[in-house]
C-alpha cells in the first residue's frame, strides 16, 4: 500500500505531467501558426512523451493500492517571441521537472519507500535525456541565429522526430 503522502506527491506529479503536456501542445500550436510544422513536430512528440509519463505515475499509484486524484490543468502560455525563447522556456521547465522528480526520489528515501525510489529511478535518467535534447536543439538555434536557410534545415530535421513509446510501457 502506498504511503498518503507519497501518494499526494505523485498525484500533484500527474497534475504537472499533464500541464507539460499542455505546454508542449501549445508549444507546437504556436511554431504551427508560424509556419514552423518541424518545430510543431518535434513539440507534439514531446506532448505525446509527457502522456506517456502521466499515465506511468498514474499506473503506479494504481498498483500500489492507491487512489489518482485528478485536479484542473494549469492554461500554460501561448505566445513567444521565436523559436529560441519557445526553447529556452521548454529548457526551463524540463529543469524545473527534474527538480521535482529529485523532491520524490527524497521523500520516498525518506520514508523509506524502496518500491518509489525504485520507480522513480526511470524518471531521474528520463530527465537527463529531456534537458539534453532540448539543450541541442537550443545550441542549434543559437548557431544560426536569424539564418533563414539555417532555421529551415533545423525545421525540417525536427520534421523527423517520431514518436516511440518506451519499451518498458507501464500498465
Amino acid at each position: 500500500m502506498i504511503r498518503e503522502n507519497i501518494q499526494k506527491s505523485i498525484n500533484d506529479q500527474i497534475n504537472h505531467e499533464a500541464f507539460s503536456a499542455y505546454l508542449y501542445y501549445s508549444m507546437s500550436a504556436y511554431f504551427e501558426s508560424q509556419g514552423l510544422k518541424g518545430f510543431a513536430n518535434w513539440m507534439k512528440v514531446q506532448a505525446m512523451e509527457e502522456l506517456f509519463h502521466t499515465n506511468k505515475f498514474f499506473g503506479f499509484i494504481a498498483e500500489r493500492g492507491g487512489r489518482v486524484e485528478l485536479r484542473a490543468i494549469d492554461a500554460p502560455k501561448t505566445e513567444w517571441k521565436g523559436p529560441l525563447e519557445v526553447f529556452e522556456a521548454a529548457y526551463e521547465h524540463e529543469v524545473g521537472v527534474t527538480h521535482r522528480i529529485h523532491k520524490l526520489v527524497d521523500l520516498a528515501l525518506k520514508e523509506s519507500d524502496h518500491a518509489t525510489a525504485n520507480f522513480l529511478q526511470w524518471f531521474v535518467a528520463e530527465q537527463v535525456e529531456e534537458e539534453s535534447s532540448v539543450e541541442e536543439i537550443i545550441a542549434k538555434l543559437k548557431l544560426v541565429g536569424k539564418a533563414d536557410g539555417g532555421l529551415f534545415f533545423l525545421d525540417n530535421e525536427l520534421a523527423t522526430r517520431v514518436y516511440t513509446p518506451p519499451a518498458a510501457a507501464s500498465k
